[in-house]
């Protein structure tokens, strides 16, 4: 199964995940929160930005993370640990080979993992497999062909699609939020529910402008500027205005929008 994390490793991208975890919380969390004793398997943790959201809201329950890169479970188990959480396990896993016994977990939580996989159908099947009958699934994912913003800019608009191709041919899917649906659907999950999130920016939400517009969006586009411009997919001059044009609308005459996902199902 492919899987490649376009946005790569550097130590820049885990600011970005932590800017967008903190700034999401609300939008993303709020009715997240599990019950004492139940044991939960966050999959595809990452450096740990949503499993201190997690751990906090839910702090009597059990929550085994896993991930496949050594590198961002170190640094997850080092957030948890100057957070002071305790109930937070955390474990080398794939989640196409999970080392977990049947109907192991009471409730699975993935946050924008699907959209790096090539086959999340199977992916969200080998989660089912660990999760007990009447068990919950929670999904969350993005969808980058939902932006839109003013002022309009055709260089923007494509350096946004830049992104989404370079995660197509990693083998993700940008968009994959649209798709939740049908995918917990065909993956065998009853009782899907899908909830858009809309994030409207402008000026008046000052946090937003920060922690949104910039730190989590723009950041994540002008982070893929090197494979960009080695691949010819824009000249630089185009490149460097469309990054410009985004950041320009956080400005005080620009407004920014996006929508995510949330699905919730049960086996």
């Amino acid at each position: 199964m492919q899987r490649n994390y376009v946005h790569g490793y550097s130590e820049r991208e885990a600011r970005r995940l932590f800017d967008q975890a903190n700034t999401l919380s609300q939008l993303l969390h709020a009715d997240t929160v599990y019950p004492p004793g139940s044991r939960v398997l966050e999959a595809g943790c990452g450096v740990g930005a949503q499993t201190v959201i997690l751990a906090k809201k839910s702090p009597m329950a059990k929550i085994v993370s896993i991930d496949v890169s050594p590198d961002s479970l170190a640094q997850a188990r080092k957030l948890t640990r100057n957070e002071g959480i305790e109930n937070v396990t955390f474990q080398p896993a794939d989640i196409f080979d999970l080392p977990f016994e049947d109907e192991s977990f009471d409730h699975i939580f993935v946050c924008f993992v699907l959209e790096h996989l090539s086959e999340p159908r199977e992916a969200l099947m080998c989660l089912k497999r660990v999760l007990r009958k009447g068990g919950s699934i929670t999904v969350i994912e993005g969808d980058h062909g939902s932006a839109y913003f003013s002022p309009e800019s055709a260089e923007a608009s494509r350096a946004i699609d830049c992104l989404i191709e370079l995660q197509e041919l990693s083998g993700g899917n940008a968009k994959i939020g649209r798709q939740l649906y049908p995918l917990l659907k065909s993956a065998g999950f009853e009782d899907v529910r899908v909830s858009p999130g809309m994030v409207y920016v402008d000026e008046s939400r000052p946090a937003w402008v920060e922690g949104f517009t910039k730190r989590t969006f723009t950041a994540m586009v002008e982070g893929v500027s090197q494979e960009v411009l080695e691949r010819g997919m824009m000249d630089e001059r185009a490149w460097r205005k469309g990054i410009e044009d985004l950041y320009g609308t956080a400005g005080p005459d620009g407004t920014f929008c996006y929508c995510f996902f949330k699905s919730v199902a049960r086996r």
